[in-house]
């Protein structure tokens, strides 16, 4: 096979300008020769020393799970084409027709997926008063504690015990980097701390208020893992902490029912501070009903409101969105 032999110093460089050049042959494992690198090519390159020599073919790995999976061809369109991923520990969404090829469908998702080591099947809606839901272990070990990495933090969890999900990093991000330093934070429903923990590389101080045992568990075990000494977890409602603390910045990631603490977060929230809220909204409409809400409780409190910002966070169901709305307070 045609090849183009550079010194090892240039390999880099060289590689760069052949696919840069279209004449990069795909699929096989570049050669080493003592001290020169030798590129497998499609054609004739001017400038370059070329030499015959044979190359190892790579085998193609498959890059989704479905490339690989035993079920039957009728049922194969079904297949989800995500899943989530936290820490180790895949989540994956099968309609009910899917259920009973569960096994080959996780054992596929671990073929594919060398750094997953446990597979779980949605098995109900996230409910109850913690947000959790059941879940059906498919494939891979049989455990529900991970260690998921995001936005350079650490957070232990048990996904069967607590709410978090991996698809708001980025959301999580973003509020990070509209925090200004120094800042006090109120975090009312905070989980595992995936806000907290990341707002605390800011803050002066951030109140993490979460009502399930698990979820202030492991987030007091995350603020140790990541020495965020200026988180304070507080077990409990979050009723009986609004009005007795007062922040710079309230979060407010409850997206079902964030409306229903709207007036404990305005009264948390100093003159001219921020409120990120969550909810969900129908594609034709998205904010209006949510901006309403916002604006009765203010006008009920004798405050003001200032909307600074508006997006979608996620889809979230057929034609309907997990949004935000973040808006300042002027008492």
């Amino acid at each position: 096979m045609l090849a183009v032999r550079v010194p090892k110093c240039e390999a880099e460089k060289t590689r760069r300008k052949l696919v840069e050049l279209g004449v990069l042959a795909k699929g096989y494992a570049v050669k080493r020769e003592g001290e020169f690198i030798l590129f497998p090519v499609t054609e004739p390159v001017e400038g370059f020393e070329l030499v015959e020599a044979e190359f190892k073919k790579l085998e193609r790995r498959p890059h989704s799970y479905r490339e690989v999976v035993e079920v039957p061809e009728g049922i194969k369109p079904l297949l989800p084409s995500s899943f989530d991923i936290i820490g180790d520990i895949a989540i994956i969404e099968l309609p009910e027709e899917l259920m009973e090829y569960g096994r080959a469908i996780g054992e596929a998702i671990l073929k594919v997926h060398r750094h997953i080591k446990a597979v779980f099947a949605k098995g109900s809606k996230v409910e109850g008063e913690y947000r959790v839901r059941e879940l059906i272990h498919l494939a891979g070990e049989n455990r529900t504690e991970t260690l998921h990495r995001e936005n350079g933090i650490r957070l232990r969890l048990d996904v069967a015990k607590v709410y978090f999900s991996p698809r708001l990093a980025t959301e999580r991000m973003r509020v990070f980097e509209t925090a200004q330093p120094g800042e006090v934070v109120f975090d009312m429903f905070a989980g595992v701390g995936p806000y907290a923990v990341l707002l605390a590389k800011k803050a002066k101080l951030v109140f993490a208020v979460d009502l399930n045992p698990w979820a202030i568990k492991y987030l007091e075990e995350n603020v140790r893992l990541n020495k965020a000494r200026n988180v304070v977890p507080i077990l409990g409602d979050v009723r009986k902490v609004a009005g007795k603390v007062t922040a710079d910045r309230v979060i407010m990631n409850l997206p079902k029912f964030a409306d229903r603490f709207l007036r404990e977060a305005m009264l948390s929230v100093k003159d001219g501070g921020v409120i990120h809220y969550y909810g969900f909204g129908p594609e034709e409409d998205l904010y209006s009903e949510h901006e309403a809400k916002i604006k009765a409780v203010a006008r009920e409190l004798g405050f003001k409101v200032e909307f600074l910002d508006e997006r979608r966070v996620r889809p979230y169901a057929p034609r309907q969105f997990n949004i935000a709305i973040d808006f300042r307070v002027l008492k």
